[in-house]
């Protein structure tokens, strides 16, 4: 495993949390943590509880979206404990992290984790490719924040070890890799900006088509060529509707 792979914790409340997700990575060779708005960071609890990770919590990247946090990756996965209403891929342990070591040929992938209470927004995971849920007693399946990285860190390491996931390097072109998380939001604004312009939702809430274009085109991974294809398909539609 290498800097590809990317935790990224959630609006994380409790800063123990965060050391204590920081020493679960270390032990399973992990190095790359990134936060999105953490209550309490940098935090002298975390550092306790970081127990020798101390190095992942001073490079931790700090970010105010989810994102900005995500932007340069090419496939992202959140974790969830519980069935929602985005309609998405949703992979055992053993498979995401399998999915999650292949990616990594294309450029950074990231593995998201929610808030300690209410885990990941349903708008949070309309950002990730794919869903991972760790099958726990489904009578008691509370996971401490810390213990479900440390569970799916588990599952990235024996992965890597038995070389599952592997695969041949991605492309040297960044054309022909899978387009940056930042790359596929600029479209899906310029796509919702364009169905606006042709009313497309005829006054009806847009939300439930979204998704499924979003999906789509999160299960297509599209090319970044592709993507300035599609856009200049727009901005030419766009032009020729504002003509007299």
């Amino acid at each position: 495993m290498n800097d590809a792979l990317k935790i990224v914790l959630v609006g994380t409340q409790h800063p123990g949390n965060i050391g204590s997700a920081a020493r679960a990575m270390k032990t399973m060779g992990l190095s790359r943590l990134a936060l999105v708005t953490p209550e309490k960071f940098p935090h002298p609890e975390a550092y306790a509880l970081a127990a020798g990770a101390n190095d992942l919590l001073d490079v931790a990247e700090v970010h105010p979206t989810l994102a900005s946090a995500l932007a340069d990756c090419r496939f992202v996965m959140g974790t969830t404990a519980r069935k929602r209403t985005v309609t998405m891929p949703e992979l055992p342990p053993r498979e995401a992290a399998q999915r999650l070591l292949a990616a990594q040929a294309l450029g950074p992938v990231a593995l998201v984790f929610g808030r300690e209470r209410t885990g990941l927004e349903n708008d949070e995971l309309q950002l990730c490719h794919a869903a991972v849920c760790i099958p726990a007693n489904p009578d008691y399946s509370s996971l401490n924040l810390a213990a479900a990285v440390q569970v799916l860190a588990y599952e990235l390491r024996l992965a890597a070890l038995e070389g599952a996931g592997a695969s041949l390097p991605g492309p040297a072109d960044p054309d022909e890799r899978p387009a940056t998380h930042a790359e596929m939001e600029g479209f899906f604004q310029h796509f919702g900006e364009l169905l606006d312009d042709i009313d497309f939702h005829k006054g009806r809430p847009p939300d439930m088509i979204s998704q499924r274009l979003r999906r789509l085109f999160l299960r297509a991974q599209p090319e970044p060529r592709e993507l300035r294809i599609l856009r200049g398909i727009f901005s030419d539609t766009q032009r020729l509707l504002k003509k007299p």
